[in-house]
């Protein structure tokens, strides 16, 4: 039911001016959490979303992948409910529920209808404070991650993923997979999981966004129901990242008649001056869509391959840029080749004014497209506090890409582009390609 209601008001937002009709309102609750709001009542549900700073970087050591383990087990049982009672209970309420950590943050995300707001807060609630991390549910969903640890070994955009991040950030949490590894989660407690749980899911670390039919003042009082139990204090999160990446070319050997490419460099903080001028730098070097410089030279005048990215990473605690792509293992080391010469092409001649108004155009004309329905736009906007943007960010972000000139990127392109620096991973059994040391 929840997801006909999405479409809906999908629908009804895109029928208009999408942003005229996101209205931010910072709402501050009687016990003292903020919150950013869009109210929203053509259609009877919220959509909440809660970020918790420090994600899978809080990881202990040795104990690797415990945050995401933890995340994976707060709707396996809560309160007096084991985990089928909790599923039977949200599935009556017709309440959606997911958890989940990343690199910075742990997730949640809820969906409720207004006339059974109080019973899913509630039981939402119980998940979030009295979660039981049952024996036989820890061992059941201990099974699944290790499948996907396992899997993953024998994936080659995985394989490469995780030595290109290893090469980076060697032995901090950035540096190695966030669902761990066989031996760490085999290892993993129920006392690790509460452990866990209270270093992350505290109230110091907080933000939280909500959209749909409720009020600011509904949702103060949900806000202190829902969170007042919560830790005051988490743990501390850790220092920045030494980026350690160096030039040159690692291969991994991988039976297959085509390479995976994973390559990269040193990023660009959020909150640099520069970073828009990057962000339209990035769009036409390799960015979504088939207009950039890379799909040009690299597919469509040579054939190298089926499809090439680029995109920018900036991270709590480090920043990269990277890009991938796929290639016959005999084309491999031409394509490699053509990414360095544009790379070092772009560094020193800029971009072209045609090419800065394509970017421009598909990056200001694919924003409002992504503000389709009460969650995309409290993910959203839950996202922009992370990253520490003001909330009339939404109506100016347009303006910062059109704001952005030929020579911004060429001085950007200047200062960020290094094609000497970059490092590509290939896992495959590439042709006439020398790996370096």
């Amino acid at each position: 039911m929840i997801r006909a209601l999405f479409a809906g008001l999908a629908a009804l937002l895109l029928a208009g001016p999408v942003l005229a009709e996101v209205k931010v309102q910072q709402v501050t609750s009687p016990g003292g959490f903020h919150a950013w709001l869009v109210e929203e009542h053509a259609l009877p549900f919220t959509a909440l979303e809660i970020r918790f700073r420090g994600g899978t970087s809080l990881d202990r050591p040795g104990k690797r992948g415990e945050t995401r383990l933890m995340a994976a087990l707060i709707e396996e049982g809560a309160g007096d409910l084991d985990a089928q009672a909790f599923a039977e209970a949200r599935e009556a309420l017709a309440a959606e529920f997911s958890f989940d950590a990343w690199d910075d943050a742990l997730s949640v995300s809820a969906r409720f209808l207004t006339e059974n707001r109080d019973a899913s807060v509630a039981l939402l609630k119980s998940a979030l404070t009295q979660t039981r991390f049952d024996q036989d549910a820890l061992d059941r969903v201990r099974g699944q991650v290790i499948s996907i640890i396992q899997q993953d070994a024998k994936s080659p955009n995985r394989i490469a993923t995780q030595e290109f991040d290893r090469l980076a950030f060697g032995d901090h949490p950035y540096g190695s997979s966030r669902n761990g590894t066989v031996e760490t989660v085999s290892d993993l407690t129920r006392e690790d999981m509460f452990e866990a749980q209270d270093r992350i899911m505290a109230r110091d670390r907080m933000v939280i966004a909500a959209v749909g039919d409720i009020t600011a003042s509904e949702l103060g009082t949900l806000l202190d129901s829902l969170l007042g139990p919560l830790p005051e204090m988490g743990a501390i999160i850790p220092p920045p990242a030494e980026f350690q990446l160096q030039p040159g070319i690692s291969v991994i050997d991988y039976a297959s008649p085509q390479s995976v490419v994973l390559f990269g460099q040193q990023g660009i903080k959020r909150e640099d001056p520069d970073f828009f001028a990057a962000f339209v730098l990035d769009q036409i070097v390799g960015g979504q869509g088939f207009a950039s410089r890379l799909m040009e030279e690299v597919r469509e005048k040579r054939g190298l391959t089926y499809g090439i990215g680029t995109y920018l990473a900036p991270m709590d605690l480090a920043e990269t840029w990277q890009g991938s792509f796929a290639s016959a293992n005999e084309k491999v080391a031409e394509a490699i080749a053509v990414v360095r010469d544009e790379w070092a092409k772009v560094a020193v001649e800029g971009v072209s004014e045609a090419e800065l108004a394509a970017a421009k155009t598909y990056l200001t004309g694919s924003y409002p497209l992504r503000f389709d329905g009460n969650g995309p736009i409290a993910d959203i906007l839950a996202g922009m506090q992370l990253d520490g943007l003001p909330v009339d960010y939404l109506v100016n972000r347009n303006a910062y890409v059109e704001a952005v000139t030929a020579q911004d990127v060429k001085r950007v392109a200047a200062r960020l582009m290094d094609a000497g620096a970059l490092r590509f991973v290939v896992v495959g059994q590439p042709q006439g390609l020398q790996a370096t040391e």
